[in-house]
C-alpha cells in the first residue's frame, strides 16, 4: 500500500492513471471545500478576512512552485486558455509577425494564436520528430518572429523540452517565451527564472491535484503593462478596496488581470493541494514519479505487441506514456480499459497512461496484468 494512501483513499479497484486529463483531489482538499460549504451554510461571509489570508498563501505557494521573482508575478486565472489569450490579444502585434509553435500542441495552444490570422500575424508549427525538437524550433524564428509558445510537456506524446535551452535561445534571437507548463508544473521542478520565459501558465485540475476552474499565469514584471487589458472591473485596481475611488488605474501587480470577484471556492481546495505538493517537495515528487514512469514504461516494453509512442529516455518525459497495442484498435482497447476501471485516455497514437508521485505500484502492477491478458488474447 501507498504511503500516500491516507491522502488518496480511491476506491478499491480504481486504477487511476488519467492525472494528464484529470487528477483527483487528495482528501486535505476535499476535507477543506468541505468545510468551506459548511461555514458558508452557517456563517455566510464572515469571516471573508480569513478567506483572504488562504488566497494569499496561495499565490505565496505558486510563487514558491514556479520560483517566480514576486507574488506579484502571480496571477489566478480560470484556466490555462484564459492565460494564453491574455498574451495573445494583449501583444501589439503588426501585420507579418510570426508566432512558432509545435505541430503537437493541445488546441488551447494552438487556437489561441491562429485566432490572430485577420491581425496579420503567421503561425509557423514545426515537427518535434526529429532528433533535435530545440534546434528544430529556434531555427524557425526568424526576423519576423514575436513569439516562440511551446507546451513544456506535449499531451499526446508525453515529449519533454529543454526549456532553458529554449529560453536561452528565444532571448538571443530577441523572441518571447511562452510556456504551457500544465503538463510538467506539479509533476516536475519548473522554474520560470531558470527558463528565461516571459509567460508561464496552467490549471490546477492536473499535476497539481486541484479543481477545475482556476489557474496560475506567470507574466514576467518588465512585460505586465506592455499587454493591453480587455477585460475590466473592481478586482483588478490598484486600489481595488476604495470603492468611491474615481481617479483609477490597473494594478501594477499581475492582479491587474483578474477583473472580478476571485473563485475562493477553488482557491480553498488548489491552496490544500499545494500545501501537500510543498509537504513531498517537488524534487521528491518528480522522483517518486519517474520511478513509476520507469516501472510503467518497463512493463509495457515486456509485452508482446506492444508499441510506445512515448519518449523513452528519462530527461524527455515527464508523467506520460502513450502506447498501442497489436491486434487491438485503439478505440477499443481504451473502451476495454476503461470497462476494467483503468482510468486512462485516448490520445494521439494509442491510450496514455498517466500515474502520479503517489499512485501505489500494485495499480500499475495490476493494470499491466490486464494488459498482458488482453496481449495474449
Amino acid at each position: 500500500m501507498s504511503v500516500f494512501s491516507d491522502e488518496f483513499p480511491q476506491e478499491p479497484g480504481l486504477f487511476y492513471l488519467n492525472h494528464a486529463a484529470v487528477a483527483p483531489w487528495p482528501k486535505r482538499a476535499a476535507e477543506a471545500v468541505r468545510q468551506f460549504a459548511e461555514q458558508n451554510s452557517r456563517l455566510g461571509a464572515r469571516d471573508y478576512p480569513q478567506w483572504l489570508k488562504v488566497e494569499q498563501r496561495l499565490r505565496e505557494r505558486l510563487q514558491r512552485l514556479l520560483n517566480a521573482p514576486s507574488r506579484a508575478d502571480i496571477a489566478l486565472v480560470k484556466n490555462t486558455s484564459e492565460a494564453l489569450s491574455f498574451v495573445a490579444f494583449g501583444l501589439d502585434w503588426r501585420p507579418g509577425d510570426q508566432v512558432v509553435i509545435s505541430d503537437e500542441e493541445f488546441p488551447s495552444n494552438r487556437i489561441v494564436w491562429e485566432a490572430l490570422k485577420p491581425r496579420g500575424v503567421e503561425v509557423i508549427q514545426v515537427s518535434l520528430q526529429g532528433p533535435d525538437p530545440e534546434a528544430d524550433l529556434l531555427a524557425a524564428c526568424g526576423p519576423r518572429t514575436r513569439l516562440l509558445s511551446i507546451s513544456a510537456v506535449q499531451y499526446a506524446s508525453g515529449l519533454r523540452l529543454d526549456l532553458e535551452r529554449l529560453g536561452t535561445g528565444c532571448l538571443g534571437k530577441g523572441v518571447l517565451f511562452c510556456v504551457d507548463a500544465i503538463q510538467q508544473l506539479g509533476a516536475l521542478p519548473f522554474d520560470v527564472q531558470a527558463s528565461g520565459c516571459a509567460f508561464a501558465m496552467a490549471d490546477g485540475h492536473k499535476w497539481l491535484l486541484g479543481p477545475e476552474g482556476l489557474g496560475v499565469f506567470y507574466c514576467r514584471s518588465d512585460l505586465r503593462e506592455q499587454l493591453t487589458l480587455h477585460e475590466y472591473g473592481w478586482h483588478m485596481l490598484e486600489h481595488a478596496g476604495d470603492y468611491d475611488r474615481t481617479d483609477w488605474q490597473p494594478a501594477r501587480s499581475a492582479r491587474r488581470f483578474e477583473c472580478g470577484s476571485p473563485n475562493m471556492l477553488g482557491a480553498m481546495a488548489l491552496e490544500a493541494s499545494l500545501s501537500l505538493l510543498e509537504e513531498v517537495g517537488m524534487g521528491k515528487v518528480g522522483a517518486l514519479l519517474e520511478e513509476r514512469m520507469q516501472y510503467l514504461q518497463e512493463g509495457l516494453q515486456r509485452l508482446p505487441g506492444a508499441n510506445l509512442h512515448s519518449p523513452l529516455e528519462t530527461a524527455r518525459r515527464a508523467g506520460i506514456i502513450t502506447f498501442s497495442l497489436a491486434g487491438w484498435d485503439n478505440q477499443q482497447l481504451f473502451t476495454q480499459l476503461r470497462a476494467k476501471q483503468v482510468i486512462c485516455a485516448q490520445r494521439g497514437k494509442g491510450v496514455r497512461l498517466s500515474p502520479h508521485f503517489y499512485t501505489d505500484f500494485a495499480v500499475i502492477e495490476q493494470t499491466l496484468a490486464l494488459l498482458g491478458q488482453m496481449a495474449h488474447g
